[in-house]
């Protein structure tokens, strides 16, 4: 199946709605696609199917009791449905027409104290039917599926009874096909409904919101009900993120945005910045943008080390003041890390502080220092041989010294060396970046020709 992820935004200033920050669209092509999956699945699972007892009497004079049971599908010519978006139900229609029917089973039959019974070959000919099915949205977010109407008509029937006492029934051959065309024709509505129906009890015990990992939950629940025109259906869903630990709501909402029409493809997936974003946020305010460094956490051949007496280079008097302790470094986001969308390009803004300790011989901690830390990084995402890829770069990189217990010093060495240490990890994550992820696979399905699009955004309007 062809996949376009569109990872799109568009801001506007009314905030008044709830937004998508998920958009997914089928097109049409998507939709003949699956209804070409269903169609052979339902041809192979025909030979399987044993269906309901057929009971009636004929005779006036005489009224015989019969029952058609055991009734399987011997052969089945199943032409190819048409299935249409319905944009006046928001859903779909979906007509069969010209379905022909094979079976076989055994019948009995009851007059009084007398009991027959044999085996039959039934033909159904010409099946019409049209259904027109409703998409809509429960209270919960899920996804809801109604059955707006059906109508079915059959063409005509030929049975033919063998063993026992069925020359009875040529006499009334013609009331027996009669009653047996309109079974058919009242019980497949009937049937077409209770599938959607357990279609709908299964929407219903499907989950909106998934734990991932640990930390986080991803609320996909539908933000409005679905959406359909001639050529696609779109859905709307939450996509936010939320730590387990606090279930904060972040100070910025999703905005509107568009996703642009995607020739020749199947399925499109648009997805703004305030998803990744709510990832971001339900780490921050869980509190775990927040690390301890210390020397042990350095790689024995980078230049700096947290030892007071090796920070000469990098702050003359700390040597002096504090010689021979070791060093811990606490480092905390002051505010929430936020991606935004560029063309062809992701950026990532991050600033936080750096506060720097002196480990006494008695254990305790004597702050020496506060820097702040305002960084910059921007990425390329693409996506080859069915794996998602990217590289990331960083675009700025500055530590401002806004406290101290030592006295001033420039921080422009420690700003270079410090640098040196962003490349060396950015390094070892690009080599990981250039592997990729594999594209999730489904389970009838292989997403093939696929293609990623970064499109330019703004910045979310905070919640005031």
């Amino acid at each position: 199946m062809l996949l376009s992820v569109a990872a799109v935004l568009t801001l506007f200033s009314c905030t008044c709605a709830e937004n998508p920050a998920i958009q997914v669209i089928l097109t049409n092509k998507g939709l003949q696609y699956g209804k070409h999956a269903v169609t052979d699945w339902i041809q192979g699972m025909l030979e399987f199917i044993t269906l309901p007892d057929f009971n009636g009497h004929v005779g006036s004079v005489v009224n015989i009791h019969y029952t058609l049971t055991g009734t399987s599908i011997k052969k089945c010519d199943l032409p190819e449905p048409s299935t249409e978006f319905y944009p006046d139900s928001s859903g779909f229609k979906t007509s069969l027409s010209g379905l022909n029917v094979a079976l076989y089973g055994q019948w009995r039959t009851c007059l009084g104290i007398f009991h027959d019974k044999g085996t039959f070959d039934m033909a159904v000919y010409g099946v019409n039917v049209i259904s027109v099915v409703e998409l809509g949205k429960d209270a919960g977010g899920r996804l809801s599926v109604t059955s707006v109407s059906c109508d079915a008509q059959v063409g005509r029937v030929d049975v033919r009874l063998y063993g026992g006492s069925s020359w009875m029934f040529r006499f009334f051959q013609k009331l027996f096909r009669r009653q047996i065309r309109r079974e058919i024709e009242i019980r497949i509505c009937p049937n077409v409904e209770e599938s959607i129906v357990k279609l709908e009890r299964y929407l219903q015990a499907m989950n909106v919101s998934f734990d991932v990992g640990q930390a986080l939950t991803l609320n996909l629940s539908l933000t409005g009900s679905p959406v359909t025109n001639v050529s696609s259906l779109n859905l709307g869903l939450k996509g936010e993120f939320y730590s387990i630990k606090t279930h904060a709501e972040p100070p910025f909402e999703a905005q509107p945005f568009t996703v642009p029409e995607q020739q020749g493809y199947m399925l499109s997936l648009g997805l703004s910045d305030f998803t990744v974003n709510s990832v971001l946020y339900g780490y921050y305010s869980a509190r775990m943008f927040q690390t301890l460094i210390n020397d042990s956490n350095i790689p024995p051949g980078f230049p700096l080390h947290l030892n007071t007496s090796l920070m000469g280079p990098y702050i003359p008097q700390l040597p002096k003041m504090f010689p021979g302790l070791l060093m811990n470094l606490q480092v905390n986001a002051t505010e929430v890390p936020m991606f935004s969308f560029q063309p062809d390009a992701v950026n990532l803004h991050i600033q936080g502080t750096i506060e720097a300790f002196a480990i006494q011989p008695n254990a305790t901690e004597t702050p020496l220092f506060k820097l702040s830390v305002v960084s910059n990084f921007s990425s390329t995402v693409w996506i080859a041989d069915q794996r998602i890829k990217g590289s990331v770069s960083m675009d700025n990189f500055s530590l401002t010294l806004v406290g101290s217990e030592i006295g001033k010093f420039k921080t422009d060495a420690l700003e270079n060396v410090t640098r040196k240490g962003v490349d060396t990890v950015l390094a070892e994550v690009n080599e990981e970046l250039a592997v990729g992820v594999l594209i999730p696979r489904l389970k009838h399905a292989q997403l093939v020709n696929s293609g990623l699009k970064v499109q330019e955004v703004r910045i979310h309007r905070p919640l005031l």
